[in-house]
């Protein structure tokens, strides 16, 4: 499994209507990409950052998913809640550990045979 993180500073007076918005278009839109596996929303209502963590089968599938231009769509819809100067940092992970029940795919240590 991998993550993809994008931090993000949203205006203190558009939060709910930020999160609202996530949760009506950004949500349904998602669940229709090719190796979605569910997300986090994450938001510091004293400062107005925000995490959007998304969860992919594979690093490829989240590739694909910027490859195909989702990703850059989805960020166009929530450009006039960020603050200025506008400020994205997107990061990639591989999910080690995961307790909420969403199976990660283990790694095979087994060698092939000769």
């Amino acid at each position: 499994m991998f993550a993809r993180i994008t931090i993000i500073h949203v205006c203190l007076d558009r939060i709910d209507e930020a999160v609202e918005l996530y949760r009506k278009s950004f949500i349904p839109d998602a669940k229709k990409q090719k190796g979605y596996c569910g997300d986090l929303l994450l938001i510091d209502r004293k400062t107005g950052k925000g995490n959007s963590i998304t969860f992919w089968e594979s690093e490829k599938d989240a590739i694909a998913n910027e490859e195909n231009l989702f990703y850059q769509e989805q960020l166009v819809k929530f450009l006039t809640f960020f603050t200025a100067p506008l400020t994205i940092i997107r990061e990639g992970y591989e999910v080690a550990i995961n307790t909420w029940g969403v199976p990660a795919k283990k790694k095979s240590t087994k060698k092939a045979k000769s």
